[in-house]
């Protein structure tokens, strides 16, 4: 971020300064206290079982330049404390302390700060949710609006109303648009991050089933998708999937334009004459009545619909067809996302980022594609946050699988073994491995595994299936 004085800073946050310099230059926001990158403003959390104030001490030891409080309302009380070095040699003068800015909430008090340095940044926003794709959705947009910008675009996972904060903060003077994921898990998450993004452009690639745990039903995760609205600028542009059952019958608030993008007749971006060259799609994109081919690098003919995402926000946001999709057919896609990893005698689907219902049938559509000289495998871990009916999506999976030419299926944990369950109904000579946990898993995969095959691996990210991606990968390196 561009550095602004601890003045600036406290007003922008609503806070109050207790000691040090405001002249002081911050140049980076921080959340974890054990990195550092310079100049950094700390702002300790608060959660349920553990609260980052305890580990201002070890921020500014490691180089913090000033932190954010809602514990500390005094002088005396941080100086009480004890957990800033500079009290050692400043003999009593608050000014040599380190600025402390004391606020009421600092979770609020970054939000506020994430509004400050979006209206600081006078460019185009377009922000990006969905249950599925998000991320993908956003690499393609960002790789396709590089054909007309310099684009600025959400680093990893910062989604979250912590992570979007952060990541306004970075948008540099030299950007000239910025790509932002917005991320849900609770009611109301979106509205909050969607209200300090304030994009141009919201885009919600579809409803699916992820965090319906939290949520409750689709409906209800429409409804909250839908609040990106909240955020959205007078005049901005809603593009929506069209052939999304939900998205498709939606529109956008009075003011706001509304598009739809995917394969049906009613998308006014809409993919056309699809086919596969290589294992990877190839299309024509018809963009409001002009039309370009378009041939991509990733595998799945999901990412169709992604491509169409990146052209329509490319199109919307001025820049040329043929630039935005030249870029297109130079992306790779990124680690553990549907990641081909040749090896030596096996080729390895890496898809271990994350999991839910739709993705893992993307997933398996990809794997059905490949034409492997050996057995097409799937490795198959849990799909963790599916509430109430997480059973059924796990045997639902297991259907769509025995539809497929998939020769193995290998499970890891409780719930994936409902997968072999569901698929075994429809497909009883399907070859199913169990494994309980992943220490099992990989045993089994070191002798299981042969030159040839074609193996996925897909699960959610905490199930560490992409440890078990690495352990085959090295074997048959």
């Amino acid at each position: 971020m561009e550095p602004i004085t601890i003045k600036e800073l406290t007003k922008a946050c609503g806070g109050r300064l207790l000691c040090g310099k405001e002249d002081i230059l911050a140049a980076h926001i921080s959340i974890d206290s054990r990195s550092m990158t310079g100049g950094d403003l700390f702002v300790p959390l608060a959660g349920e079982r553990n609260d980052a104030h305890r580990f201002i001490r070890q921020a500014f030891e490691n180089g913090a330049a000033a932190v954010l409080t809602s514990r500390h309302k005094t002088l005396e009380q941080v100086l009480e404390d004890g957990q800033d070095p500079a009290a050692e040699s400043a003999g009593g003068d608050p000014r040599l302390l380190h600025p402390w800015i004391a606020v009421e909430d600092t979770r609020q008090a970054l939000q506020a700060l994430g509004s400050y340095y979006r209206s600081l940044r006078n460019i185009p926003v377009v922000g990006i949710t969905g249950s599925v794709g998000k991320t993908t959705t956003r690499e393609m947009i960002a790789a396709a609006l590089s054909g007309g910008f310099r684009v600025y675009q959400t680093p990893g996972n910062h989604n979250s109303q912590v992570g979007v904060p952060m990541t306004l903060s970075e948008i540099s003077p030299e950007d000239e648009v910025a790509v932002i994921e917005l991320g849900m898990s609770e009611p109301g998450e979106l509205t909050v991050i969607a209200r300090i993004a304030r994009p141009d452009l919201a885009v919600i690639t579809n409803i699916g089933v992820s965090h319906i745990g939290q949520l409750g039903s689709q409906e209800a995760i429409f409804r909250e998708k839908m609040t990106i609205q909240d955020g959205l600028r007078d005049g901005g542009v809603l593009l929506l999937n069209g052939d999304d059952p939900f998205l498709s019958r939606a529109c956008g608030k009075p003011g706001c334009r509304t598009y739809y993008y995917g394969t049906g007749e009613a998308c006014q971006y809409r993919a056309l004459d699809i086919h596969m060259e290589n294992g990877m799609p190839s299309f024509t994109a018809d963009c409001r009545g002009r039309k370009i081919g378009v041939s991509l690098q990733v595998p799945g003919l999901h990412q169709v619909r992604n491509a169409m995402a990146a052209l329509a926000a490319a199109d919307i946001s001025g820049v040329p067809l043929e630039a935005a999709a030249e870029r297109l057919a130079h992306f790779s896609g990124f680690a553990r996302r549907q990641q081909i990893r040749p090896c030596r005698d096996i080729t390895v689907i890496d898809d271990t980022y994350n999991a839910s219902p739709a993705s893992m049938r993307a997933a398996l559509d990809i794997l059905a594609s490949m034409e492997p000289e050996g057995r097409r495998a799937a490795v198959l871990a849990d799909m963790k946050e599916l509430g109430e009916e997480e059973v059924r999506f796990h045997r639902e999976t297991g259907e769509y699988l025995a539809g497929l030419p998939v020769d193995l299926l290998v499970t890891c944990g409780t719930l994936a073994e409902q997968i072999g369950t569901g698929a075994l109904q429809i497909r009883p000579d399907l070859t199913w491995i169990h494994t309980e946990n992943l220490e099992e898993l990989k045993q089994w995969l070191a002798d299981g595994i042969h030159a040839g095959d074609c193996v996925l691996f897909k699960g959610s990210n905490s199930m560490k299936l992409g440890e078990a991606a690495d352990d085959v990968c090295q074997r048959h390196h």
